[in-house]
């Protein structure tokens, strides 16, 4: 019969301890580890992440519905337009080979051509509006312009989803300064990097992740990409009305303690930014992502402050100064 051993309990904190930190060397963000080309850059300046997706099916890479809400609203406005041209132009093409004899106007003169007389007739159906001065005069014409009358209800009301959906869709318009600096920082430096809410309206309970991406050497020789978590002098603040800078304090327990700008080239080095925050008009969570790549962060520079005093009892805060530093010494 063997022995039954007992564990004690500095045994077990020992043995926790070293779970948590084998937990923390296995710390992924969702990039894997495997990420060890040089310059590969995780998150681009829009936020978006820098992953390219092959082999994907034909309807999950096109996914309409998510690029027609996330597009630029110039981008939007050419595709609702050039799908009202093309539908006009495809209608009317349909109507001269039923005959264009068959539409019936009042005054045939007045359309510049055949063509020109179907695809306002077109135009006129599509949309519904029906002026009254050209119309159909056979059966088939008559059936054709049923079946486009119903395709532009349909249409219509997807578009007016779409509009909806662009208007009700609340998004972080948050300005990060163009470089991250190394300033001194009480009695240490520390990693900085200055934000501002671009709009006027207000977010509350704002807060502020930050992870450093880099890479290092296994014992084998093989590389891989690590992440630790940058511990923020604050990560979370209840209002946000001016700039915030948010501060990584280089102490001995940070992952950024003794670095020189060439051991962060020499890594790859990302600071891999996540802003949550609640939008006060929508009362819904926004975020958004940026990083600062090594070669985006100055040494030895601090931020100029943004604010031009007061004028009628109200603080003036200049937007144009986000990104002004000046020289100091470093500790």
């Amino acid at each position: 019969m063997s022995p039954i051993t007992s564990t004690s309990p500095k045994n077990l904190r020992g043995a926790d301890s070293q779970l948590v930190h084998q937990e923390e060397q296995r710390q992924d963000l969702g990039f894997g580890t495997k990420l060890s080309e040089a310059y590969s850059r995780l998150i681009n300046k829009d936020g978006s992440f820098n992953i390219k997706r092959v082999n994907e099916a034909f309807w999950d890479r096109l996914n309409v519905y998510n690029r027609l809400i996330m597009m630029r609203w110039a981008s939007f406005l050419s595709w609702v337009i050039l799908a009202y041209l093309v539908a006009n132009l495809v209608f009317a093409g349909i109507y001269m080979l039923a005959g264009a004899d068959n539409l019936k106007s009042s005054n045939d003169q007045a359309f510049n051509g055949d063509f020109w007389k179907a695809f306002f007739f077109s135009a006129q159906t599509l949309t519904t509006v029906g002026y009254g001065h050209i119309a159909p005069n056979s059966f088939l014409t008559s059936s054709i312009a049923a079946f486009e009358s119903m395709l532009g209800l349909l249409a219509f009301a997807l578009a007016t989803g779409l509009l909806y959906g662009r208007f009700s869709r609340p998004t972080a318009h948050i300005r990060f300064s163009a470089k991250a600096v190394f300033a001194p920082y009480l009695d240490v430096n520390g990693w900085m990097f200055r934000v501002i809410n671009a709009r006027a309206n207000q977010l509350i309970d704002v807060e502020v992740e930050v992870s450093l991406s880099r890479l290092e050497t296994r014992p084998d020789g093989t590389k891989y990409r690590r992440y630790n978590s940058l511990n923020l002098e604050r990560h979370k603040v209840a209002f946000f009305p001016t700039n915030w800078t948010l501060v990584h304090p280089i102490t001995t327990e940070s992952p950024l303690h003794g670095c020189t700008p060439e051991d962060l080239a020499n890594s790859d080095a990302e600071f891999l930014i996540l802003l949550r925050a609640t939008d006060d008009t929508f009362s819904q969570t926004v975020h958004t992502r940026y990083s600062y790549r090594y070669d985006e962060v100055l040494w030895g520079r601090k931020f100029r402050a943004m604010f031009d005093g007061s004028q009628h009892g109200m603080v003036t805060l200049d937007l144009n100064k986000l990104d002004e530093t000046d020289e100091v010494p470093l500790n």
